[in-house]
């Protein structure tokens, strides 16, 4: 059944709000229902528009800056209703003087809002900023919008607080589960608790019908297809609404698909104009991220006065230079209008054939570490997405939907141009033999409000007032279950809930009844599909990886009161729609009364040390069940309650057992040995040959730390089993469990990673301030006292004492912790390099050079990109590591990553140290392909992962990459 939308009916709010959180520019519209003729008003929100000077405008520009200390006046940002002396600064003040300096601005955060490379939840912005900048989270920026909205709203009508008015916030068509709860969560960090979410495409429609009140009927007719095209600052979405008549033969608006998200808008076409203008000046390589990130926003500008309808000829691009030549030193050229034109508009919106496909190779951009899409055709998208979305009742002549109305929304067509354009492709795909057809333009008078103004009317359509737009799930989900066939278990995909289903709809699976396993780890596989838009509840179909995207999964344990041990219960699943459009999911007991709800793990996808389970550890092949218990018996030999065996040289018992080697285990027979281990976790109290035995085995079947499906769940038991504790501390002991944290170091999330490192890093510290006051001392000594007293030389042993294998590990621990805070990696580097200088530090070489190339490494192995550590920090640690005339694979591999070439200009080294570095490594001999990263980047080898790992991967799994 399809439920309707609840109408409130009690505590309604005096007004109805809608709020467009944009990339670009944020707008907040409304409507006082204690108007009989109630309209949709705009808010003009006050904000900074210079030191102490505040203006309301229409629009806020979603940009967040924070003044150094002194740059301001006191209290000359705050705002009227903050008696505070504020540092930062949100709207048009906050623009403009990101142009300035463009190392302390915040733009974009809704872009970075569905980035899945990243922890969003982490403070990472402003990308690559200045070092004394506070860092903030993409949600936490979104949320300082709407704080600033909410403040100015509440300023004006104290009355009616903006926290107690229905409010509707817009977001992209194309989001995500993820990122849609991530808004959610930034309206709850500024007070907002009454939010609902509407699509902007369909508000950019609501708005439409909004201001054509009394004639919209006369413009569009029962059995046309609208295409509702938004291109913004950060995203284009494409939505189709299909015109149909009810029984009493009045006119129904039904939104019937929307493509999927991608990250491709104004802001790509700011960025492909920069890179082209940055050839055409007089400088030799790249612009330093300082001058490029100036250069951008002079590059709007010129886009936008270039693409206007009364552009002039050409655009003077003046851009100020950098270094000594500060002042006096700017660089010029003139941008030509027509060679804008070919750039841009043929670039992004070229003419391309209904049949053509986005290409999938990554194109371009990744200055700000945005995931862009590949594709930079905008027009390629929207034939994909035509052809993919055929409605049953709708003209399929032409193997695609054709649009007879188009709805233009976005800052991109502020440009008649790109609006030109669109049109002129819809009409070379569907005018067949008719070459006088084209589609219906409806007119779109605000461009910048239109979303902000939908949505208010969206909050009055759910009062009862007002034209609806029927608007179910744009997407197909399914949960992947286990099929027997053939005696093998083949995952297939259950529909769960179906595209078109409203809020408030619920699916019951009684049809099919499912093995459950409590108080075990499980595992439930979600997808979903913006192309199978007719499958129905219930429904199980094969896996079609071109038609459906693999959420995150749900990873869980199903407790219960009543079952302790593992057990399997036959349950029944039922799915249910909620009201702000998330998916809930329920097992119910088939034969008693209890149930367990399933949530989306947003963890998974905001971040990336958590993300969606690939299955690749899975891929490397799954052992017949008696090598697996021929394992579990070699281990409770050794381990178990009723062992007859000793630990040491279980390794080796197991290989022989196996009739395997120990480097080819794949990732299903290490992780059940890692089930068995967990099991005899108490022995490791019997000696200290069992704890070091039991560890060393345990980290070697658990590494990487992911890859098999519950590894995350697998080192959090690890984590919580251990409790930070060793039974005994002696060198062998304390050497495995360094070891043990390195291998899995890729499943800790940051908390953990930072609380074992902490105490190492605290001890390193203190050795080589020991150590450096030494050499004070000794710096201070004349010959005679040096004669008189040489025990002093024994400074040069102060950073080397202890065991050389405990001190190795305890390094390369460090190491591997990528993501620990930057200032913690940036003083773990200085310590490492500081101790590389001592003489008698030969012997923990190799590990201090390890560490020193993993954590300043250009490209991580698993951690986040905001967590690379800055280019200034890295060159000088370069520097230092080329100093000695003979080198070791070691030195000349960390300099190798520390160097390696990634194409983000906010990551790379520059270019004359980049050459210095490849003469360098050229007359160390070095291996060829360790120039060829240094030089022009690319993949490591298989031996290179292992170096860069510490060790071989489990067969199967590889290091991850990056976006």
């Amino acid at each position: 059944m399809t439920a309707e939308p609840q109408v409130e009916t009690a505590a309604e709010s005096r007004f109805v709000v809608g709020i467009d959180l944009g990339t670009t520019n944020s707008a907040l519209c409304f409507v006082d229902t204690q108007q009989d003729n109630w309209q949709v008003e705009t808010f003009a929100v006050p904000q900074l528009v210079a030191p102490g000077q505040v203006e309301s405008r229409e629009t806020l520009p979603s940009f967040h800056y924070q003044a150094a200390q002194d740059e301001f006046s006191e209290n000359s940002l705050s705002m009227p209703w903050d008696d505070s002396n504020a540092s930062e600064v949100v709207g048009l003040f906050a623009r403009e003087q990101g142009k300035l300096v463009p190392g302390r601005v915040i733009e974009s955060a809704k872009s970075w809002l569905c980035h899945a490379g990243v922890d969003r939840t982490s403070p990472l912005l402003p990308w690559h900023g200045s070092s004394e900048v506070e860092m903030l989270s993409p949600v936490d920026v979104s949320s300082k919008y709407l704080s600033h909205l909410r403040d100015a709203w509440n300023a004006a009508h104290p009355d009616a607080p903006l926290e107690a008015q229905d409010v509707v916030v817009t977001l992209p068509a194309s989001f995500d589960e993820v990122a849609r709860e991530l808004t959610i969560e930034a309206a709850r960090k500024a007070g907002l608790n009454r939010v609902l979410l509407i699509e902007e495409p369909q508000a950019a429609f609501y708005a439409w019908i909004n201001s054509n009140s009394e004639n919209w009927a006369e413009l569009v007719s029962p059995g046309q297809t609208i295409l509702v095209c938004d291109i913004g600052g950060g995203t284009s979405d494409f939505t189709l609404i299909r015109v149909r008549s009810d029984e009493d033969q009045k006119v129904q608006f039904h939104r019937v698909a929307v493509g999927d998200h991608l990250i491709l808008g104004g802001d790509n076409l700011d960025l492909a104009l920069a890179q082209h203008v940055e050839q055409k000046l007089d400088q030799t390589g790249k612009l330093s991220p300082r001058q490029w990130g100036s250069l951008i926003r002079i590059c709007r500008h010129a886009k936008e006065t270039l693409l206007s309808p009364d552009a002039p000829e050409s655009y003077s691009i003046s851009l100020s230079g950098g270094g000594s030549k500060l002042i006096g030193g700017g660089l010029q050229c003139e941008l030509k209008r027509d060679e804008v034109h070919e750039l841009l508009i043929s670039g992004f919106f070229p003419e391309a054939a209904l049949s053509e496909k986005p290409q999938q190779v990554r194109s371009g951009f990744q200055e700000f570490g945005l995931p862009y899409a590949a594709d930079a055709g905008i027009t390629r998208y929207l034939a994909a997405f035509l052809s993919d979305h055929v409605q049953e009742d709708a003209d399929q002549q032409f193997g695609a939907t054709r649009p007879d109305v188009v709805l233009f929304n976005g800052g991109a067509f502020l440009s008649p141009l790109i609006q030109e354009r669109i049109v002129h492709q819809i009409k070379t795909w569907f005018r067949g033999d008719d070459s006088d057809w084209a589609p219906n333009i409806l007119e779109n008078e605000r461009h910048d409000l239109a979303v902000s103004r939908g949505a208010a009317y969206y909050g009055m359509v759910r009062r009862g007032k007002g034209v609806r737009i029927a608007a179910g799930l744009p997407r197909t989900y399914y949960l992947g279950v286990g099929v027997e066939e053939d005696g093998e278990a083949q995952l297939q995909a259950l529909t769960l809930m179906p595209a078109g289903a409203e809020p408030g709809f619920e699916a019951e699976l009684d049809d099919f009844e499912f093995d459950l396993r409590v108080a075990s780890p499980v595992e439930f596989p979600l997808f979903y599909s913006s192309t199978r838009l007719t499958d129905s509840p219930g429904e199980l179909i094969e896996i079609e990886r071109e038609q459906m995207s693999a959420l995150p999964p749900i990873r869980t344990v199903l407790r219960s009161r009543k079952e302790k041990a593992a057990v399997t219960i036959p349950v029944v699943v039922h799915a249910k729609l909620n009201e702000i459009g998330t998916l809930q999911l329920w097992c119910s007991e088939e034969e008693g009364s209890r149930s367990w709800q399933l949530q989306f793990d947003v963890r998974s996808a905001t971040q990336t040390d958590l993300e969606g389970h690939t299955g690749e550890g899975e891929a490397a092949g799954v052992l017949d069940q008696q090598v697996l218990d021929a394992a579990a018996i070699v281990i409770q030999n050794s381990f178990g309650r009723k062992a007859s065996e000793k630990p040491s040289g279980i390794a080796k018992r197991l290989a022989r057992t196996l009739q395997m080697s120990k480097e080819d285990w794949p990732p299903s027979l290490l992780r059940k040995m890692w089930d068995e281990l967990m099991e005899c976790e108490a022995s490791r109290s019997l000696s200290a040959d069992h704890e070091s035995r039991w560890l060393n085995l345990l980290g070697y079947s658990l590494r990487p730390g992911f890859g098999v499906a519950m590894d995350d769940w697998r080192v959090m038991e690890v984590w919580k089993g251990l409790k930070g504790k060793l039974n005994f501390t002696g060198s062998t002991s304390l050497t495995e469990w360094w070891i043990l944290w390195r291998r899995i170091a890729g499943g800790l999330p940051t908390g953990q990673q930072i609380a074992l490192a902490l105490p190492v890093v605290t001890n390193m510290r203190d050795k080589v301030k020991k150590y450096q006051r030494a050499l004070e001392l000794e710096a201070e000594m004349d010959e005679a006292d040096r004669k008189k007293r040489p025990g002093k030389r024994n400074k040069r042993r102060l950073l080397g004492r202890g065991n050389t294998h405990e001190v190795s590990e305890s390094w390369r621990m460090i190491g591997s912790f990528e993501r620990l805070p930057l200032k913690m990696k940036i003083e773990a580097g200085d310590l490492a390099l500081a101790t590389l200088e001592e003489h008698d530090s030969k012997a923990i070489e190799p590990a201090l050079l390890w560490t020193i190339g993993r954590l300043g490494a250009r490209q991580p192995f698993y951690g986040p990109l905001n967590g690379v550590v800055p280019i200034e920090v890295v060159e000088n640690w370069i520097n230092q590591l080329m100093i000695p005339r003979k080198t070791t694979t070691e030195r000349r591999f960390a300099v190798m990553q520390l160097a390696r070439k990634t194409g983000d200009r906010y990551r790379d080294i520059s270019d004359s140290l980049r050459e210095k570095i490849v003469v360098w490594l050229t007359e160390q001999k070095s291996t060829t392909h360790f120039i060829e990263l240094v030089q022009s980047g690319g993949q490591l080898g298989s031996r290179e992962e292992e170096m860069a790992f510490g060790e071989s991967l489990p067969v199967g799994l590889g290091l991850r990459k990056s976006i």
